[in-house]
C-alpha cells in the first residue's frame, strides 16, 4: 500500500489512479500490459485536446510504449490503435524496451560488466603524438 502512495516508478500512484478513474476512459492495452486511458472531456487539457495517460505493467519506463501506442500517445494519430491498428512492413522488427542499465543490457567483451578481460592490441595501432 505505501508502494502506492508514495513510488511512482512501480506503477501508478493512488492520486493518479483516482483522476484516472473519475475523468478518464479505457482505450486499450498493448502487448507488453500497459493501460491507455484518455479523458472524458477536455476540461484538464492545455491546449484543447483530451489528456491521455499510460498505466505502465511494472516499472514505470517509457520506451515499454510500443510505437503504434507512441503516436496515439503524442497526437500523431486520432484513433487508437485498437480502432485503427499501424500498419506494419515485413522489414519492421518487434519492439523492444531499452535494457540500458538492466541485466538484459548489452555488454561488449572487455567491459567491465563481463569481466573487464579484452583482446590484446594488434600490430596495426600507432598512437597518436603530438609533433
Amino acid at each position: 500500500m505505501l508502494k502506492r502512495i508514495f513510488s511512482w516508478w512501480n506503477g501508478a500512484t493512488i492520486g493518479t489512479l483516482f483522476t484516472i478513474m473519475k475523468r478518464g476512459v479505457f482505450v486499450g492495452e498493448d502487448e507488453f500490459g500497459n493501460r491507455y486511458y484518455e479523458a472524458r472531456d477536455n476540461k484538464d487539457s492545455y491546449d484543447e485536446r483530451k489528456r491521455r495517460w499510460v498505466i505502465y505493467r511494472g516499472y514505470a519506463e517509457p520506451s515499454k510504449i510500443p510505437p503504434d501506442w507512441h503516436g496515439w500517445m503524442h497526437y500523431t494519430f486520432a484513433e487508437p490503435p485498437t480502432k485503427a491498428p499501424l500498419m506494419r512492413r515485413s522489414w519492421e522488427k518487434d519492439h523492444q524496451p531499452n535494457l540500458t542499465g538492466t541485466v538484459h543490457a548489452w555488454r561488449p567483451m572487455g567491459s567491465i560488466g563481463r569481466g573487464g578481460e579484452r583482446a590484446s592490441a594488434t600490430g596495426d595501432y600507432q598512437a597518436w603524438t603530438p609533433e
